[in-house]
């Protein structure tokens, strides 16, 4: 069953939390500053990394609501990111600014997903019931 389904296309900006209003409203409110936070640095990573707040490049999202979850799609126009960018480094090169958000997002969602390159992001929160 379907709930909800969106597709938003915006500049890059880190101005989000309009975008975040529509992209969450679905989210139980005991679920929702986890979410929102998880789905903040994930928008965030595409605007800044991935089209380097260049206001002429966008972000599309694109999210569905279900029975048994959320999921979001992110892409940037980016140049993408190094295969091995989705792992967090390990040892003395590690540092809790480099790999803050790839952490969060790591915690927050069930699913982290990077496809085309890097430039596609796949988000999916379940509900705890479904998992």
């Amino acid at each position: 069953m379907r709930l909800r389904q969106l597709t938003l296309s915006f500049p890059s900006t880190l101005y989000l939390s309009p975008v975040l209003d529509l992209l969450l409203a679905d989210v139980p409110p005991e679920l929702l500053p986890l979410v929102r936070l998880g789905l903040q640095e994930a928008l965030v990573n595409a605007a800044k990394h991935g089209n380097n707040l260049d206001p002429s490049k966008t972000i599309r999202v694109h999210y569905e609501g279900r029975a048994d979850g959320w999921y979001w799609v992110i892409e940037d126009q980016g140049p993408g990111c190094p295969r091995d960018c989705d792992c967090l480094p390990e040892g003395p090169e590690w540092s809790w600014e480099s790999g803050r958000g790839l952490y969060i997002l790591h915690q927050v969602f069930d699913r982290v997903e990077w496809c085309d390159q890097r430039q596609r992001l796949h988000l999916t929160k379940r509900l705890p019931e479904a998992r």
